[in-house]
Order: C-alpha cells, then sequence, then structure tokens
C-alpha cells in the first residue's frame, strides 16, 4: 500500500510542479524582481550588483529581459536622494539599462511622512506603488523570480 502511494505521488509531483511553471510567461522575456527591505549598505550593493550583471549576461545573450527593484522597509533607504550612498548608482542603471524599473513603497513612504512631517525625497527614476510586499506578488503573478541578496 505505502509503494503504491509513493508510486502514485511520484508520478503527480511533475504534474503538480508543471502547474506552477504554467504561471511563468512564455514570451522569452526573462523577468527578474529584487526585493530591498533591509537598510543595509551592503545589500543596495549587492542588489545593484545582481541588476548589472544579469543585464549585461542577458544582453551578451541577445536575450530580452525586465527588472524591478522593488523598495520598502528600511529599503527605501536606497531610493531617498537625501540618505541613498548609492543614489548616483541608481540614476546610472535608470539610463544605462532601459528595461528597469524602481518601485517605492507607498505604505512605507506614508509611514515616513507622518514620523518625520514631510514626505521623504524619493529619485526621480523611481515610481511609487501602493505597497512593496503587493507589488512583489503581483510581479510573481506575472512571471517574475523574486529574489532577496
Amino acid at each position: 500500500m505505502k509503494r503504491r502511494a509513493l508510486l502514485i505521488g511520484s508520478l503527480l509531483l511533475p504534474l503538480a510542479s508543471t502547474k506552477l511553471l504554467a504561471e511563468q510567461s512564455d514570451d522569452g522575456i526573462k523577468r527578474l524582481a529584487i526585493q530591498i527591505s533591509d537598510g543595509d549598505p551592503k545589500t543596495y550593493t549587492k542588489a545593484l550588483n545582481v541588476v548589472a550583471n544579469f543585464a549585461r549576461g542577458m544582453s551578451s545573450k541577445g536575450e530580452m529581459f525586465e527588472i524591478e527593484i522593488v523598495a520598502f522597509n528600511a529599503g527605501i533607504n536606497l531610493l531617498r536622494t537625501d540618505k541613498s550612498p548609492m543614489i548616483d548608482r541608481v540614476k546610472s542603471l535608470s539610463e544605462s539599462i532601459p528595461d528597469i524599473t524602481f518601485s517605492a513603497c507607498g505604505n512605507t513612504i506614508a509611514g515616513i511622512t507622518r514620523k518625520e512631517g514631510k514626505a521623504p525625497p524619493i529619485s526621480e527614476y523611481a515610481r511609487v506603488v501602493p505597497g512593496g510586499v503587493g507589488r512583489l506578488m503581483v510581479l510573481d503573478n506575472e512571471g517574475y523570480f523574486v529574489i532577496r541578496p
């Protein structure tokens, strides 16, 4: 009985994983989403290095790609023009990689605004999304591979 259950389970497992993969887009575009939710400048460096390396690798192969960096909680400091140690690199990547998007969490911005009494200055290269986690969930459903360096 146990052998039969194991055999049936092993036959059904590939079908279950196929369902998960079916959600990924088959248009040939490689999609990468990067979560930045902590305030460590080393995390910013790692994330931006991943972006640059991924873009360079895809471009050298002639592959189409899209990248979105979603910053929330303390990670929002990556996109703050008054606090980010990497703001020049954000600008450089935005200008050199046409298929990159920086998203700033609107919930985090609202919390900072309440705490500091004014809205934090966010890079002109970033767009504000309602919520960082919600945005990552949308991207995951759209076939992006979501990573957190």
